[in-house]
């Protein structure tokens, strides 16, 4: 999309500013003694997941990689996974599932493509990334749990990128799409300030203008995170608008607190809202009335929600923490 098409692009000579400050790079410390590899890294089962990581990442970070003997992504991530676990030497631990083994545990968290990576710490899912990434982002991934973070190829990228994703969060909409048009300025292939675009505009109802933004990105970035979790707003974004009035569904449910039906309507509108607490309120409120209420209804619009905002989202790892409870309690 040219800037004379989007309404949203920088004003000419329009730059980049902020600044960003960023700590040691190393995702383990010096001090740290060799560990094995054969500790750091291993298999786990259905029956087995309690104590291979729940338990386990009270002790240090445990990181699952959800693969498949198919899936060829998993091939080039897992060799990668491996050899960055083992030379953090000790920071964090990496638990390997197949889920066509094993598929009750990645159906439970909602993995719903492969490779998927999920950080546990004191028990529960805190972060994650989905896809065959590269072995800069695997690091700086692991260097995050330790409270880290590597510093990226441009700091000025990245320090606007910070600013867009904080305008957008507080609302400021077209300040934060300028400043993604700015990102994308300097490099049209950055999957983030993409999908932040996209967001952007969803957040404005520009819905086609999103929808045309991402048909025009490049084949190699509409898998990244970044762009599915903007396609999968866009998708929730349409179908509010069929969904009706708010105010009624919540007299209907006021009337019945088991008017499932009412509720999952209301959350995807409070989604679109931006109430995202609200809507996962909603869904639990089903899923404790009624767990298997029209074939796990509840838990799929949750899953959903989760696609739409992406593994590292707030709202997410809070939600996934409040499911992985609610499943294993």
């Amino acid at each position: 999309m040219s800037n004379s098409d989007n309404p949203f692009a920088p004003a000419p000579g329009s730059q980049m500013t902020g600044t960003v400050t960023f700590g040691d790079a190393s995702p383990a410390a010096a001090s740290q003694q060799a560990v094995p590899a054969g500790a750091l890294v291993s298999d786990t089962t259905t029956a087995d997941f309690t104590r291979d990581v729940m338990e386990a990442s009270r002790r240090q970070p445990v990181l699952v990689d959800f693969w498949a003997p198919w899936c060829g992504p998993c091939k080039q991530l897992t060799p990668v996974l491996e050899k960055v676990v083992t030379e953090a030497a000790g920071a964090v631990k990496l638990v390997k599932l197949n889920i066509d083994d094993h598929p009750a545990i990645p159906g439970q968290m909602g993995i719903q493509s492969i490779p998927a990576v999920i950080a546990f710490v004191d028990g529960r899912p805190v972060d994650g990334f989905m896809g065959a990434v590269p072995e800069s982002e695997v690091r700086n991934f692991i260097a995050k749990l330790g409270g880290q973070a590597d510093q990226g190829p441009d700091p000025r990228i990245a320090a606007t990128m910070e600013q867009a994703d904080a305008a957008l969060a507080a609302g400021q909409i077209e300040g934060a799409a300028q400043l993604y048009s700015a990102v994308l300025s300097a490099d049209p292939d950055h999957a983030g300030a993409m999908g932040g675009l996209a967001n952007a505009m969803i957040a404005a109802g520009a819905l086609d203008q999103a929808q045309e933004l991402m048909d025009q990105a490049p084949e190699e970035l509409r898998g990244k995170p970044e762009l599915a979790s903007a396609a999968k707003k866009l998708e929730l974004a349409r179908e509010v608008a069929s969904l009706g009035n708010p105010a009624e569904l919540e007299a209907r449910i006021a009337a019945d607190d088991r008017d499932f039906e009412a509720r999952l309507q209301l959350a995807k509108i409070l989604n679109a809202q931006g109430e995202r607490e609200k809507a996962v309120e909603q869904v639990f409120a089903v899923m404790r009335r009624d767990r298997g209420w029209n074939d796990e209804a509840a838990r799929k619009q949750l899953l959903e929600f989760f696609e739409a905002w992406g593994p590292a989202d707030p709202v997410t790892a809070s939600a996934r923490r409040q499911l992985s409870s609610f499943l294993f309690s």
